[in-house]
């Protein structure tokens, strides 16, 4: 079956046909680093990474682009307000945004560009499309003239003539009140770059569409990003980008918020949940498991009870992983993930639907090993591998494990001194102390173990919360 995605710029699903076979192209609008991310920003890069594995699996060469806005007007406000240079704020985000990308497993970009590293780039798209008259020199700011562009508006379906164009402090001699910046005039004390129009620095827009263009080409396959950028960010990329002369994109994507109490999560609403907190509280690999199975374009309404939920969840699949390796050893992932799998994952990445044959397969495996049938508990614990590789959540994977033989060490060590604890108990219940024997379960439990007793002996897991 062909891939089909929701194109933003279509309003539809389409078949999805890469401009050069076997091989996907795709730039996601990465982190304005003006602060640490929270689960509201990771959440469009897990669904993009997603789609890429998907794509893997599927046999693609898969080149992902990711950017950085390290310069912007947010950034400087931060600068100015914790008296901190403009580049150590950024950095220093940048950081913890990679830092979070890779405690929830997601695979490195192909390349991740910054902003401030393209400035020539910018340069030389604006001195184009001045001179072909889509852009504008006005008090050292530079504009896109919108009415230039009979395209414009196409990705979000407006109206030119009600249109309210976002603008930032200093943005003067425009033209027309709904073009938009792609430079902006230097202003005393914050940082600049020299021009042929003179110093200044880049708008928001500029610097995606000249390093879509350096990275990807004139034209690329899938350009992704959250709901809230479809305008202003991507409808002036693609007017900038197609006025310059490329194609652009041939797919656009879009994921949905996370939502505290029907609000899109931001800083600016100080309602937000940062991620270096999150993982103190929840495993990286559930919190993955929370924001990366929803579809991509339904909306995450954040809770605890939630998060509870999706801990139960995984727990079962981990389970089931777990006995099946005590009784059979490793078992290596299948080729090829069920059918219906790939099914619900080549319709709009159908993840939700995709995921409910990873639990029918985990339940037909314990069923398996309740029957005592080796053989189909190894054949299922393959699919279930297969199916949470794809989604960035098999926990026997290197990322999660550790990837040495340390994890293993340290588990046996556990196993030990858990069995040691266990045959105390197992004494205690053979001369019946019935007391002792509840207590040292009850202790184990609250160390976060649950224990059941089998007609082959007791056995231990990891509880949730």
């Amino acid at each position: 079956m062909t891939i089909r995605l929701y194109d933003t710029s279509a309003r539809q699903i389409r078949d999805f046909t890469p401009l050069t076979p076997g091989c996907v192209s795709i730039y996601l609008c990465g982190a304005t680093v003006q602060a640490a991310p929270h689960i509201g920003h990771v959440r469009s890069n897990l669904n993009f990474d997603i789609m890429r594995r998907w794509f893997l699996h599927r046999g693609y060469d898969v080149t992902f682009i990711r950017n950085v806005t390290d310069i912007d007007d947010k950034i400087i406000t931060k600068s100015a307000e914790q008296g901190r240079p403009w580049w150590a704020i950024g950095y220093e985000n940048e950081r913890a945004f990679n830092s979070a990308y890779d405690v929830l497993g997601c695979l490195p970009a192909t390349y991740e560009p910054r902003a401030t590293g393209h400035v020539p780039e910018m340069i030389e798209m604006m001195r184009t499309l001045i001179d072909r008259g889509h852009a504008y020199v006005a008090e050292g700011n530079v504009y896109f003239d919108v009415r230039s562009f009979p395209e414009y508006l196409g990705l979000s379906n407006q109206e030119l003539d009600g249109l309210r164009q976002p603008s930032g402090e200093g943005e003067t001699g425009k033209r027309d009140h709904r073009d938009f910046a792609m430079w902006k005039a230097a202003k005393p004390g914050e940082p600049s770059w020299e021009t042929p129009w003179g110093r200044g620095r880049p708008g928001w827009h500029l610097e995606c569409s000249a390093m879509a263009h350096k990275y990807l080409g004139r034209a690329f396959d899938i350009h992704g990003g959250g709901i809230d950028l479809i305008f202003p960010h991507h409808e002036n990329e693609i007017a900038q980008a197609r006025a310059f002369g490329d194609d652009f994109a041939a797919y656009w994507a879009h994921n949905a918020w996370v939502t505290m109490s029907g609000e899109k999560m931001s800083k600016s609403l100080d309602n937000s949940v940062l991620v270096s907190d999150m993982v103190k509280r929840w495993r990286p690999i559930v919190l993955r498991y929370y924001l990366g199975t929803p579809h991509y374009r339904s909306m995450i309404e954040y809770s605890e009870e939630a998060l509870r939920e999706a801990e139960s969840a995984f727990a079962r699949i981990e389970g089931f992983i777990q006995r099946v390796v005590e009784k059979a050893g490793t078992v290596e992932p299948a080729a090829e993930v069920p059918p219906a799998f790939a099914e619900a994952m080549d319709d709009d990445l159908g993840v939700p639907q995709a995921l409910a044959v990873v639990h029918t397969t985990v339940r037909q495996g314990n069923s398996a090993l309740t029957a005592d049938d080796k053989e189909s508990a190894v054949a299922r614990l393959a699919e279930v591998r297969a199916m949470l590789g794809v989604l960035g959540l098999d926990p026997l994977d290197e990322h999660w494990s550790g990837g040495s033989d340390r994890g293993e060490d340290l588990h046996g060590v556990v196993d030990s001194l858990v069995r040691l604890v266990l045959e105390q108990r197992q004494a205690a219940r053979t001369r019946k102390d019935y007391a002792t024997a509840d207590a040292i379960r009850d202790q184990l439990q609250q160390s976060g173990l649950v224990i059941e007793d089998t007609p082959s002996g007791p056995r231990w897991e990891l509880g949730t919360r």
